[in-house]
């Protein structure tokens, strides 16, 4: 399960940089999301935040887990 949350942690974060960097350097976002909804930019912004912490926390547990002797 924490597998999932870092992989959609991820894949969220990701989306939410390109909806950022092709309103900044194109005429539209780029990724998936623009295709089925109009997201304004702060809400890329939004997602690529969730992105990020989803990912980190993954990876800190991660971390933790190895230094607890868990696998």
């Amino acid at each position: 399960m924490r597998e999932l949350v870092a992989l959609v942690g991820w894949l969220v974060g990701i989306q939410g940089v390109l909806g950022i960097a092709g309103r900044a350097f194109g005429d539209h976002p780029w990724g998936l999301l623009h295709r089925w909804w109009d997201i304004p930019t702060p809400g890329y912004a939004v997602l690529a935040l969730v992105g990020a912490a989803l990912a980190v926390y993954r990876e800190t547990a991660k971390a933790r887990a190895r230094s607890a002797g868990r696998p």
